[in-house]
């Protein structure tokens, strides 16, 4: 199989922004991008104009691609089946994610995306195949969620959290420096360092997607919009066919999360019964009293912190004793529901859920975000609770 680099044209972007290749008698030209350039819409257009491809890939997934062009998609969003299904946590980091580029884009008065949404443009104007290159964003975010111990999914979420304060301006100079494949590759570095195991997941995997997508696009001639950082990775993996089988399934849930969430309440129940037998009728009701005060009133403080209506906070009282010593319903799920059965949110709170997403206080006012940051909180109260809780019976009954 054979792989060359052509020399760039002799505009000066081409250094950065173009990479040409041959692989098994195709012509690919890679357009590394970043994902609010002005200047990266204009190297699209440039590749396209210069190459006169067969095929233009991007960057993007198919819901995705669905969110950058039907516009109305947000209106679509179903709050309580979101809920239903567990997807509450995966669709607040997307808004997350979604709102930080929004607020780079608006000071750069450049829709994030806008070098994708070119390519697409292009490649409807003019017939050419399109191809959606990247993984699915919901595969990935599960993934990389999946591959995170419990202190990585606490900094990665702190982490994202952070990004709704973010206030510093930045600059067109700044952005397009982020195209320089050095200060990537440190900034994906540092990463790493801070949150083990989210480069290879978030980049590493999807750079074999990518490369393996373009390198089986149809035509003779392809040019792939891709953001800068994924440019080197593509290029040690497209000389290669790939399998993308494990990389594109959601892993099995091991049987250790399952063997503990169950070992827990087989645990309490023994520690009821071990205070029963030991110390008598009182003291097994006393630590059924603190289980039952400690663990509710955290996830109601919870709920009320993310402004859940008051019967959202009573239900997060009642349900997270109970749903504590139970793996398979959690008290995020219970309080969720509630909350958006008394605060439905309306169509147009759905429609501004992502731009709800752009300061602090547009998320917590929403009735849509604040259905998924009830869930969130309710869940977070529980656990803390449960850890509160017990260490305070285990306490009570060794200690006494």
């Amino acid at each position: 199989m054979k792989i060359e680099a052509s020399e760039s044209d002799n505009d000066p972007r081409d250094k950065s922004a173009f990479t040409k290749i041959n692989v098994n008698g195709k012509e690919i030209c890679i357009v590394g991008t970043a994902h609010i350039s002005k200047e990266s819409v204009a190297d699209v257009e440039k590749a396209v104009q210069d190459k006169d491809p067969d095929t233009i890939c991007v960057e993007l997934c198919e819901p995705r691609y669905k969110s950058i062009t039907d516009k109305e998609s947000w209106k679509k969003t179903d709050i309580f089946k979101v809920v239903k299904e567990k997807r509450a946590l995966f669709l607040l980091i997307q808004l997350i994610m979604s709102s930080f580029y929004d607020k780079l884009g608006k000071q750069l008065d450049v829709p994030p995306g806008a070098e994708m949404i070119k390519g697409i443009e292009l490649a409807q104007a003019s017939g050419k195949n399109l191809v959606l290159a990247d993984r699915n964003i919901e595969v990935t975010l599960k993934r990389v969620w999946g591959g995170l111990s419990f202190w990585g999914k606490c900094k990665m979420f702190i982490h994202l959290a952070g990004s709704l304060f973010y206030t510093e301006k930045i600059d067109s100079e700044a952005v397009e420096s982020m195209k320089n494949s050095d200060q990537l590759d440190m900034a994906l570095e540092e990463l790493s360092k801070s949150i083990p195991g989210i480069k290879q997941r978030l980049i590493d995997e999807r750079d074999i997607y990518l490369a393996e997508k373009i390198r089986t696009a149809a035509g003779h001639k392809i040019v792939a919009v891709v953001g800068a950082g994924h440019v080197p990775g593509i290029l040690r993996h497209i000389k290669n066919e790939n399998c993308l089988d494990e990389i594109s399934s959601i892993p099995k849930p091991s049987l250790w999360p399952k063997i503990v969430g169950w070992s827990f309440p087989a645990l309490f129940t023994a520690l009821i019964m071990y205070g029963f037998f030991s110390n008598g009728l009182a003291e097994s009701l006393a630590s059924l009293q603190i289980w039952i005060l400690v663990n509710g009133i955290f996830a109601a403080i919870g709920v009320a912190l993310a402004l859940g209506h008051p019967l959202t906070i009573l239900t997060a009282f009642v349900a997270s004793p109970l749903t504590s010593l139970n793996p398979m319903i959690a008290a995020g799920w219970v309080c969720g529901i509630v909350q958006a059965f008394f605060k439905k949110p309306t169509v147009q709170d759905v429609e501004n859920l992502k731009s709800a997403f752009s300061s602090v206080k547009g998320v917590w006012m929403n009735p849509a975000s604040r259905v998924l940051i009830v869930v969130v909180m309710a869940n977070v109260g529980s656990s803390l609770g449960s850890f509160v809780a017990g260490g305070w019976i285990v306490g009570r009954i060794f200690g006494a």
